[in-house]
């Protein structure tokens, strides 16, 4: 249906331990977001925004509720479909770049495509085309120790873009960056958003969520605000 949202959490909960030590890190979570959002998750530490990032991508399963992807339970499936919801439809971006080192930001952005099984030559032009895209062209050939961290997160970025997904799911992607560096990276993620990708980030500092078009913000596993915010322009 034309009204389905792309994401969906439906009570969705993720326990940790028994007994006494048992940590609920999500209590009951309904969360929808629709394609085209730019969704800013923050909350203190502990309040289980990253656990929320970590089910919507796939990197961990809840104990009760469902998630759905365009109406797909998620939750229902085995390992290796959610590896190829993962692979297809899901970009990454962490804090800490995870760029390989001694390796051109043209052979870092490629990495993902690997996965997806292209020949070299497509390859290489959809990294081509993504670095471009970041504004990296020219850069291709240089490792990570020859830019700078706002370049790395670029690569980053690209890598995450090459696979053509539908989400982008950014995890602190300013974190390591000074100030300047951290709203060129924003920028551009809001960029890409306005291009139709759908981005969800999680964050801890206002003037970053300020990019977003929506607030989310976890306090103790569960949702305690859920509002729009105007975007910078």
């Amino acid at each position: 249906m034309a009204d389905t949202p792309l994401i969906q959490l439906q009570g969705i909960a993720r326990v940790y331990g028994e007994g006494e030590a048992e940590v609920r890190a999500l209590d009951g979570v309904d969360l929808a977001i629709r394609k085209g959002e730019f969704v800013a998750i923050m909350g203190p530490s502990g309040s289980g925004k990253s656990t929320a990032m970590n089910i919507i991508g796939c990197l961990d399963r809840p104990t009760a509720g469902r998630y759905l992807f365009e109406g797909t339970d998620v939750s229902g499936l085995d390992r290796d479909g959610r590896a190829l919801l993962r692979r297809h439809f899901l970009g990454f971006v962490f804090q800490g770049f995870n760029l390989l080192p001694r390796t051109t930001a043209l052979e870092n952005v490629e990495l993902p495509l690997i996965y997806k099984g292209l020949p070299h030559a497509e390859r290489v032009a959809k990294a081509r085309l993504a670095l471009e895209r970041v504004g990296l062209a020219g850069r291709e050939h240089h490792d990570p120790s020859q830019l700078s961290g706002g370049q790395q997160q670029r690569v980053a970025i690209a890598r995450a873009l090459a696979g053509e997904p539908m989400v982008i799911l950014a995890d602190e992607p300013t974190g390591n960056l000074d100030s300047q560096r951290s709203h060129e990276i924003m920028q551009l993620l809001q960029q890409l958003n306005r291009e139709g990708i759908t981005v969800v980030m999680v964050t801890h500092e206002e003037d970053i969520a300020a990019y977003a078009s929506r607030l989310v913000v976890f306090v103790d596993g569960r949702l305690a605000r859920d509002e729009p915010v105007v975007a910078r322009v």
